[in-house]
């Protein structure tokens, strides 16, 4: 853990190293990938699991709510974004994880759910969760699309993702807390493009 090994000014300073190591390319293609879900009225599936199955249910929450205008919340024709945290049944989970096994709870409501050209976002630090692989590997081979969040080395997520952001960094923390941060600005820049604001304003 670095914060165990450095304080906090030394912490920050890494923290903004490590942010500016970031692939803005990857960065684009994950905004540009939800924003193609909500053009084709796609849904979106996240999944992972601890620290990350908690920032799958936070992102879902604010790309259901939060790409709309406040104004429109009760606009019952505005175009909304399908989005579903896979890591929020608790009773399927717990039914699957004690019928089948865990490595099956989010395959298996993929299977209920997915379709062709669905987006899943499967966020993994270590990039090995059995459970987040099988539902990649699920979703490719049904025509969904899959784009991964992984930390350390990436893992088998990075080989099997169609595509994915990396954080090249030995330390969970600071991967989950770097996955939230960059999913803020992909979230502002969905909330510009579907209300046409700020640079998408013409």
């Amino acid at each position: 853990m670095l914060g165990a090994k450095l304080d906090g000014v030394q912490y920050l300073e890494r923290l903004q190293r490590e942010l500016a190591r970031i692939d803005q390319a990857a960065l684009s293609r994950w905004a540009d990938l939800l924003f193609e879900a909500w053009e084709n009225g796609n849904f979106v599936y996240i999944l992972g699991n601890g620290g990350s199955g908690s920032t799958a249910s936070h992102m879902s929450e604010d790309l259901g709510k939060s790409t709309l205008r406040e104004a429109d919340l009760n606009d019952e024709t505005k175009k909304r974004l399908k989005v579903i945290s896979l890591t929020d049944n608790t009773p399927w989970i717990m039914a699957v994880g004690n019928d089948l096994s865990y490595d099956q709870i989010f395959v298996q409501q993929l299977m209920n759910y997915g379709g062709e050209s669905d987006l899943v976002i499967a966020i993994s630090g270590s990039g090995n969760s059995p459970n987040v692989l099988n539902a990649v590997d699920w979703a490719n081979r049904h025509g969904l699309k899959t784009f991964g969040l992984t930390g350390y080395r990436g893992g088998r997520l990075a080989e099997i993702q169609q595509d994915g952001l990396h954080v090249a960094l030995d330390d969970m923390g600071m991967v989950e807390s770097i996955h939230l941060c960059l999913f803020h600005w992909v979230l502002n820049d969905l909330f510009a493009r579907i209300n046409v604001e700020g640079r998408y304003a013409s």
